[in-house]
């Protein structure tokens, strides 16, 4: 049987996806414009369907390109500054927030996809990150700024952008669709031709696209190809979860916009194939693993109901919750895996919890923020109610308190915080860190005064002289930078931590969680790895013959450094301590 070329592969793949989202179009034509658009036609890779492009040597930073900011210089100089002095050889890759010109949402609502903010600098600036770490960039796929040249044409009916929207009949019943918003959904626009309403998710300044229109698809290969041609590695697809609209349904994760995203892979591994896509899709468990198909869709999905379980293990006290969760997740295969994380430019999302904490567990996680000084964001649902849809805090100041602490502060936040980034680095996928969270960043309220934004209490922006001068002395900030940094070069090197490595819930009772990460390979000489953390406010005591470590390994504490007897004597973990026992041949 003759093996396809590359080139035909592709093309028989793209045939099957065009067949499923504009079967009322003749798709050879349509194929050969997205080859073009993708430069395919010059050069063409087979990819490898199951192939992991990762390894435990992978971490990432979160970050807007002006997180940073020094006086007389670009943000992206700065920033690049920062990441080469600090973290180059401890991450392997940063995710810079849109960094492209936009009129609010702090980037997220894109006015040009294909520019740099000016503000921030250039792509030359982009591109020189890109040379020395693994480049993350959103491609915003769901809505564009009111104010982008595609919505000023849609206005004034002209191309590009007069067929770019989605224009809905107010009269049309759109009770059923979900979002996470309570403003209108349609906005009252004027065009030349009259009033029009047009479909908007997140606010009326973020318009969503429509892509029935194959144009649209078009538009953003072709977007898709310059970012390549710039550095970027990593592709983190907005809000995709909302991208194909169906008046009468939720508009949510429907099958189009699941054939859309195996589209753009097929596409992108075709051209670069070692590029990942991520699916960005604060939805509830099963909805969110369903954007890793058949290892055919998202190479990585968000693991959004990491950050409000692991918070609150940390502040009740109980990894019940936790573990429950952990049981139930099915092991990443070969080619996929989970984008791990506590803390980001967004709130901690709580829809994510919805089956895994009940609705008392929700409140109380609520109130013990807003008693650390965080916020609520809501969202509508179609009874009317309103219901929380995210809390808006800093990680750092998240661990301030524990729910049953009646008086306040414990002394225990910076062991609680440093605790939970432990926890995260030993559970399977890729680790990645908000760049306040590495810097233990507080709230910061004068930016929600200046914004009247809920989640700017979570943005802040540091001055890179006051910055240096906090890590340089004996600040929370130096400690726990210093502390997270040895953490994740101490992971690189233990192939248990692979993203893909086997994973086994320990049961050692709700005050101490535990994992048992294998990692296989070919002559026997994998690893075993043990990692235990007492996630409560006392001291907790574990004889070693409970962890049923196996006697004929070599064992050792990796934090220590100190051999360890398999069925002898205990461990003893203070409040929040948490160890690493691993096999070593």
């Amino acid at each position: 049987m003759t093996e396809l070329s590359p080139a035909q592969h592709l093309r028989n793949q793209l045939a099957a996806h065009v067949e499923v989202l504009y079967p009322h179009l003749g798709n050879a034509g349509l194929i050969d414009d997205m080859i073009a658009a993708m430069a395919l036609d010059q050069r063409c890779f087979m990819p490898e369907t199951h192939k992991n492009h990762w390894d435990e040597n992978d971490a990432l930073v979160i970050t807007y390109g002006d997180s940073i900011l020094r006086d007389g210089e670009w943000p992206l100089h700065t920033l690049h500054d920062f990441l080469r002095r600090e973290l180059l050889g401890v991450v392997s890759g940063v995710h810079i927030l849109p960094f492209y010109p936009y009129s609010s949402d702090d980037g997220f609502s894109v006015i040009n996809y294909v520019e740099v903010n000016p503000s921030l600098g250039d792509w030359p600036d982009v591109s020189a990150i890109a040379r020395d770490f693994d480049l993350m960039a959103d491609l915003v796929i769901n809505h564009c700024s009111s104010r982008s040249l595609w919505f000023e044409n849609f206005k004034q009916r002209r191309d590009p952008g007069q067929d770019y929207f989605v224009e809905v009949d107010p009269s049309v019943d759109l009770s059923a669709v979900v979002r996470p918003r309570t403003s209108p959904l349609l906005s009252e626009v004027q065009t030349l031709d009259g009033k029009r309403h047009v479909w908007c998710t997140f606010s009326h300044d973020q318009v969503d696209l429509n892509f029935e229109n194959p144009k649209v698809l078009l538009e953003f290969i072709k977007i898709i190809r310059h970012y390549l041609d710039m550095g970027v590695k990593i592709f983190r697809l907005d809000a995709v979860a909302f991208l194909w609209k169906v008046p009468g349904t939720s508009s949510l994760n429907l099958e189009q916009t699941h054939e859309a995203v195996r589209l753009l892979r097929s596409l992108i591994e075709h051209a670069v194939p070692d590029a990942i896509i991520i699916t960005e899709t604060n939805i509830p468990l099963r909805e969110n693993l369903a954007y890793f198909g058949n290892a055919n869709e998202a190479h990585m999905v968000y693991n959004f109901s990491l950050p409000p379980l692991l918070i609150n293990t940390l502040v009740t006290g109980s990894s019940r919750a936790l573990k429950t969760w952990m049981m139930g997740m099915p092991a990443a295969q070969d080619g996929t895996t989970y984008f791990n994380f506590i803390a980001s430019h967004d709130g901690i999302g709580l829809r994510p919890a919805e089956g895994l904490l009940d609705d008392e567990e929700i409140k109380e996680l609520v109130g013990i923020m807003q008693k650390s000084g965080g916020r609520v964001s809501w969202r509508a649902l179609a009874n009317g109610e309103s219901r929380p849809y995210e809390i808006n805090i800093s990680l750092f100041d998240a661990m301030r308190r524990r729910i049953d602490d009646s008086d306040g502060e414990d002394g225990y936040q910076e062991q609680r915080f440093i605790c939970a980034h432990a926890l995260m680095l030993a559970v399977q996928g890729v680790p990645a860190f908000y760049i306040h969270s590495l810097l233990a960043t507080e709230n910061d309220e004068n930016r929600i005064l200046h914004t009247s934004h809920n989640r700017a209490i979570n943005r802040h922006q540091w001055s890179a002289d006051d910055l240096e001068e906090q890590l340089a002395t004996a600040s929370h900030h130096a400690r726990i930078f210093a502390v997270l940094k040895d953490l994740i070069k101490l992971r690189a090197k233990q192939p248990a931590f692979h993203p893909n490595a086997a994973q086994y819930p320990l049961h050692l009772g709700d005050q101490v969680f535990g994992l048992r990460r294998e990692r296989h390979a070919e002559g026997g000489a994998g690893q075993s790895l043990l990692a235990i953390y007492n996630i409560s406010a006392y001291a907790q005591t574990l004889s070693m013959s409970s962890l049923n470590l196996d006697a004929d390994k070599h064992w050792r504490e990796l934090l220590s450094d100190i051999d360890i007897h398999a069925e002898a004597g205990d461990i003893l973990l203070p409040p929040y301590a948490y160890c690493w026992l691993a096999s070593r041949p």
